[in-house]
């Protein structure tokens, strides 16, 4: 090992924490040159909430990006990090547990802060700050809840249905169920399949809105469902090899 990377495994460098889970900053934490990004993004799990094996990093000087940093097997001191810069952590943070490390920051220091997230989004008018994104966002969620409003009103229990959502195959099924949960807000479309492509049996937390055999229910939301002639498949043995 040379005298130059030896002397650059033994230094520390002060940087700056943000997290697209929310607009705080954890400012000047300090770390080991010598640390792999592997071993940054454990100890960045109790500072944002996010998981080491699916947060991405991004290393910025004040607003600009630098690069990203996306070999978990390298060292920092491999990467151009220098005091003062930020690493800002993108994650799903579905996570996040009650004992996670809260930012030691007041919100009157936060604010005086000109190279925080929120003074970021706010000069440059973006998210929660554009009241022009935040008025459509608004009149989406209003128009499609109405949709759905009509939509429950006008199906009618036993009606055939396909459903598709994120990351399933489309289901075909019957609607037993329209209406609201006790464990979640909103208003739900409870479906029987005609396989055993759900997650229930029409009951959830002891509570049963509808009968079907284990793994053939499940509660939908409404815009999730369409409404149709969807007749059951059939299947043959001679379809089989």
């Amino acid at each position: 090992m040379s005298p130059t990377v030896s002397s650059a495994m033994l230094d520390t460098v002060t940087i700056n924490i943000s997290n697209s889970h929310n607009d705080t900053v954890s400012f000047e934490r300090k770390y080991s040159r010598a640390l792999t990004l592997g071993e940054l993004k454990g100890k960045l799990e109790t500072i944002t909430g996010g998981c080491a094996g699916t947060m991405q990093l991004e290393l910025y000087c004040g607003d600009r990006l630098v690069r990203k940093l996306d070999d978990d097997s390298q060292p920092l001191f491999s990467y151009p990090i220098e005091d003062g810069m930020r690493i800002h952590v993108t994650d799903n943070f579905q996570y996040i547990q009650e004992n996670v490390a809260k930012f030691e920051l007041s919100q009157e220091e936060y604010e005086k802060k000109a190279d925080s997230v929120r003074s970021f989004l706010k000069k440059n008018k973006l998210g929660k700050y554009n009241a022009e994104e935040m008025a459509k966002l608004e009149e989406d969620r209003k128009r499609q809840e109405e949709e759905d409003r009509k939509k429950v009103e006008e199906t009618a229990i036993g009606s055939r249905c396909r459903v598709t959502t994120k990351g399933q195959p489309t289901r075909i099924g019957t609607i037993m169920y329209k209406g609201p949960l006790e464990s979640k807000p909103g208003t739900f479309f409870g479906v029987k399949f005609d396989e055993p492509l759900g997650v229930n049996d029409g009951s959830v937390n002891g509570k049963r809105y509808f009968e079907c055999s284990p793994k053939y229910g499940s509660f939908v939301a409404v815009k999730a469902v369409e409404v149709g002639d969807f007749p059951p498949e059939e299947f043959s043995l001679e379809d089989e090899l």
